[in-house]
C-alpha cells in the first residue's frame, strides 16, 4: 500500500483511498487527476483484491485510456486492464455479448466517418437527392439528433423484417425523413452501426432488459468515469445504470473545463451531482504542480467571472515568478511578427522549439503565423490541422488564378471540375490524347473541343467562359477584385454555401485579407503573376514535422496538454469569444475555454491580439478575457489607448447586457457628453439601427450616434 499512496498529496490520497459510495473528485487543471484515477485502479487491485473485470473506468479519448493503462501497468505489473477504455469502447463489448436480444447479429460492423458518407452518397443517389439541398454535414447532424435526442431509429434497427423501413424510404415526402430512413435501411442492409447506435443501442438494452442490465451491474462493482464535465445525457445514464446495484460511482472532473457543450456535455450534471446522489463526498484537488504562480493567479481572475460554476482557485506548488505578457499588435502581421520575436529570445536564451505552443479559437488565424515563420525560418507544425496553404479550398482558389494567368494542366486537372462539370476520366482522356497529339496544353485541348459531341454535354462552355472573361482583363484589375469576381462566377463560392462549409469560406476570406496585405505592401502597382509567385514561396516550403518544431494548435485540441511556453493569439471580440457566443451560456463556455488554454502553460504564457476588421464588418477590439482577467497579473507592452479601451469596454458591456441594459443605462432625456461633440440631451434611442438620437449643444441638428461609441454619463 505504502508504494501505491508513495508521492501523492493528501487530497489525492484521500481520493484513492475512499472507495465505496459515491465520490465526486473536481480536479482542477495541472493538479493530477489522472495520477488520482490510476493509483485509486491499482489501490482497488493490489490492496482491495480486486479483479480488472470487477472494474469500469471509461475516459473520453482512445490516448487518454492507453495512457492510463500504461501507468497501470507501471505500478501492479502485467495485468489486463481492458475495461479501462473509452464509453464507444465499453458500449462495443456490451453490443458483442447481448446486441442478439434485438435483433441484430454480433459480428456487426462498427463504421466508421467514411463509412457514413459512403452510404449517404449512395441514398443520394437513389432517392436523386442533390447536396443543394441538403448538405451532407447537415445530414449527419440530423440523423444524430434523431438518434440521440428522440432515439426514432431504435424500432427499425430492432425489427426482423425491413419492409417497413423500406416503403418509409421509398415514400417518405419530406426530404429529412427521405434521408434519415434511407440511411437507417442502407446501414441495416450491411449490419453497420455508427458512433451514436453503440451507445444508444447499448443504453436500450440495458433499459430493457432487467437480465442484461443485472448482469452488467453485478459485474461491475466499481464504475469511475473520467473527464465527467463532458458526460452527454446517454453517457450520464450509462454511468447511473451501471453503478446502480453496488452504488459505487467514482466521478472525476473540473467544471471550469466544460468546453464541450455543443457536443452533447452538460455542465449541471457535475456541478448538481450531489443532489441525486445521497451521500456524496466531493474531493477538491487544487494544487497545480504544472504552471507558475502568475498563471494561476491570472487564469483564477478570469474564471471567476463566470456564475454557472462551483468556487475553487488553483494553488500554486511552483514558486517561480515570470508575468503573463500581453501585446496588442496593430496589425495581425505585427501580432505574428512579435510572437515570432518572442520565440528567438526563448530559444537564444536555451529554450527548443518544441517547447513552445500557439494555441489559437479558429484555424484561419494561423495564416499571418504560417507566412512570418516561413519568412523567419522558425519551424512549425500544425496539429488537428492542415497548413494554411496546403488547404483544399485555399489550393483550389489559387488553382483558379493561376488558370487565369497560365492556363497550365496542374490547375486544371485540379479544378476543372470544382464545383463538378460533368468531365470525367473518359472524357479527360479524350483532351489528353488531344493534347499530346496537338503540343498543346489541357485547357486548348478543352476549347478546341467544345463542339465535340462527348464534351458539349458537359458545363465546360461555361468554366471556359469564365477563365476567359478573366484571362482578357485580369492585367488591368486588382488581384483581389480578380479573386471575388473569378470565385463568383466560377461558382466555387457558391458551392462552399451550398454544401455548408463555413470553415472553408473563413479561410477563403483570410485568403483574401492575404491579398489585401500584398496589396498594401507592393506600392502602386501589383500584378497577379508576382502574387502567386509569392504565395508559391508559401506553398513549395518543406514544413514536414522536424525534431524540434513550435507547435500550432486549436485550442480544443490542446485540452488535456501541457507546454513550457504558450502563446494565445487572436485575442479579439468576434475571433474568441467567437462571434457566434451571444447568450451569457455560450460566453461562458468560451471563458472557460480560454481558461484552458491558460492553463496549458508551465513556464510562461503571451497572450496577443490585433487592431483590423472582422468578416461580418465588425471592429477588432481586443478580447473582453483581457479585461477580465485582473490587470495586476498581466504585463502590458504597450498601454492601449483611451479611446480603444473606452470603445471595446463599452462594446462588450452592449453585448454582455444587451440593448435592455443599455436603456436602463442611457435613455431619452438624458444628459451625455460626447468625446467630440461635447454636451448633449438624448432624444431617441433607435433600436433596430443600435443607435442614439442626440442633440448636442453646439450643434445646430441631431446626430445618430452608433451604441458602440463611449458617452459619458453626466
Amino acid at each position: 500500500m505504502a508504494d501505491i499512496l508513495k508521492g501523492l498529496n493528501e487530497e489525492q490520497i484521500e481520493a484513492v483511498t475512499n472507495t465505496e459510495g459515491y465520490i465526486r473528485v473536481i480536479a482542477g487543471a495541472g493538479s493530477g487527476k489522472t495520477r488520482a484515477l490510476t493509483h485509486r485502479y491499482a489501490f482497488l487491485v493490489e490492496e482491495l483484491g480486486l479483479s480488472p473485470e470487477e472494474i469500469l473506468c471509461v475516459t473520453f479519448t482512445n490516448k487518454a485510456a492507453r495512457e492510463m493503462k500504461k501507468r497501470i501497468r507501471g505500478m501492479i505489473g502485467d495485468i489486463n486492464p481492458d475495461q479501462v477504455c473509452t464509453f464507444h469502447s465499453f458500449c462495443v463489448n456490451v453490443l458483442r455479448e447481448d446486441i442478439h436480444i434485438i435483433n441484430y447479429p454480433e459480428n456487426f460492423i462498427v463504421m466508421d466517418n467514411e463509412d457514413t458518407e459512403a452510404i449517404l452518397k449512395n441514398v443520394y443517389r437513389e432517392l436523386n437527392i442533390n447536396t443543394r439541398a441538403m448538405t451532407f454535414k447537415n445530414a449527419r447532424e440530423m440523423i444524430a439528433f434523431r438518434k440521440n435526442v428522440h432515439m426514432e431509429h431504435i424500432p427499425y434497427i430492432t425489427a426482423l423484417d425491413n419492409r417497413t423501413l423500406k416503403e418509409k424510404y421509398i415514400e417518405a415526402e419530406d426530404i429529412n425523413d427521405k434521408i434519415f430512413y434511407g440511411y437507417l435501411y442502407e446501414q441495416k442492409k450491411c449490419f453497420g452501426l455508427d458512433y451514436d447506435d453503440l451507445l444508444t443501442l447499448a443504453l436500450h438494452i440495458l433499459r430493457i432488459s432487467k437480465e442484461k442490465r443485472e448482469k452488467w451491474q453485478q459485474r461491475l462493482m466499481y464504475v469511475m468515469v473520467d473527464e465527467f464535465q463532458d458526460v452527454s445525457p446517454h453517457q450520464y445514464e450509462l454511468a447511473e445504470i451501471l453503478s446502480g446495484y453496488h452504488k459505487n460511482l467514482f466521478i472525476v472532473g473540473d467544471p471550469d473545463q466544460t468546453i464541450y457543450t455543443w457536443r452533447g456535455a452538460d455542465i449541471s450534471f457535475i456541478l448538481n451531482f450531489h443532489e441525486f446522489h445521497e451521500g456524496t463526498k466531493t474531493i477538491f484537488l487544487n494544487r497545480n504542480y504544472r504552471s507558475t504562480p502568475n498563471i494561476l493567479n491570472a487564469a483564477n481572475s478570469l474564471i471567476k467571472r463566470n456564475k454557472n460554476r462551483m468556487e475553487k482557485e488553483l494553488l500554486p506548488i511552483r514558486e517561480k515568478i515570470t508575468p503573463v505578457i500581453y501585446n496588442h499588435a496593430k496589425t495581425t502581421k505585427e501580432e505574428a511578427k512579435w510572437i515570432a520575436e518572442q520565440i528567438k529570445r526563448i530559444v537564444e536564451a536555451g529554450g527548443e522549439y518544441r517547447d513552445i505552443a500557439i494555441l489559437y479559437r479558429s484555424h484561419f488565424v494561423s495564416r499571418n503565423l504560417e507566412e512570418v515563420f516561413i519568412e523567419e525560418g522558425l519551424p512549425y507544425v500544425l496539429y488537428s490541422g492542415i497548413e494554411f496553404y496546403k488547404r483544399k479550398e485555399i489550393k483550389d482558389a489559387l488553382s483558379y488564378m493561376r488558370m487565369v494567368a497560365h492556363g497550365d494542366d496542374l490547375s486544371f486537372l485540379r479544378i476543372v471540375n470544382e464545383p463538378k462539370r460533368n468531365i470525367g476520366e473518359k472524357r479527360l482522356k479524350l483532351l489528353k490524347e488531344y493534347s499530346e497529339g496537338h503540343s498543346c496544353s489541357l485547357y486548348q485541348a478543352l476549347k478546341d473541343n467544345l463542339d465535340n459531341s462527348l464534351i458539349k454535354r458537359t458545363d465546360a462552355a461555361s468554366f471556359v467562359e469564365v477563365v476567359e472573361k478573366y484571362h482578357d482583363k485580369y492585367k488591368e484589375m486588382e488581384v483581389s477584385e480578380l479573386f471575388e469576381g473569378i470565385l463568383n462566377d466560377s461558382g466555387y463560392q457558391e458551392l462552399l454555401r451550398t454544401i455548408g462549409e463555413n470553415d472553408r469560406l473563413e479561410n477563403l476570406a483570410e485568403l483574401k485579407q492575404s491579398i489585401f496585405d500584398y496589396e498594401k505592401n507592393s506600392g502602386e502597382e501589383n500584378f497577379l503573376e508576382d502574387y502567386l509567385e509569392k504565395v508559391a514561396l508559401f506553398t513549395n516550403i518543406d514544413q514536414e514535422e522536424r525534431k524540434s518544431s513550435i507547435k500550432m494548435m486549436t485550442v480544443h485540441s490542446a485540452k488535456g496538454l501541457e507546454f513550457p511556453y504558450v502563446f494565445i493569439c487572436g485575442l479579439n471580440e468576434g475571433i474568441f469569444p467567437t462571434k457566434h457566443a451571444s447568450k451569457p451560456d455560450r460566453i461562458e463556455e468560451e471563458r472557460r475555454l480560454a481558461y484552458v488554454a491558460y492553463t496549458r502553460a508551465e513556464n510562461a504564457l503571451f497572450l496577443s491580439d490585433a487592431e483590423g476588421i472582422n468578416y461580418d464588418g465588425s471592429f477588432r477590439y481586443p478580447s473582453r478575457f483581457i479585461f477580465n482577467t485582473e490587470r495586476a497579473y498581466l504585463e502590458y507592452t504597450v498601454e492601449l489607448e483611451p479611446d480603444l479601451q473606452e470603445e471595446a469596454v463599452y462594446y462588450i458591456e452592449k453585448t454582455e447586457g444587451g440593448s435592455e441594459k443599455l436603456r436602463n443605462r442611457l435613455k431619452i432625456g438624458s444628459r451625455v457628453k460626447h468625446k467630440h461633440f461635447k454636451m448633449g440631451t438624448i432624444l431617441e434611442v433607435l433600436e433596430d439601427k443600435s443607435a442614439y438620437v442626440i442633440k448636442f449643444d453646439e450643434i445646430a441638428t441631431p446626430r445618430n450616434i452608433s451604441f458602440k461609441i463611449p458617452l459619458e454619463l453626466i
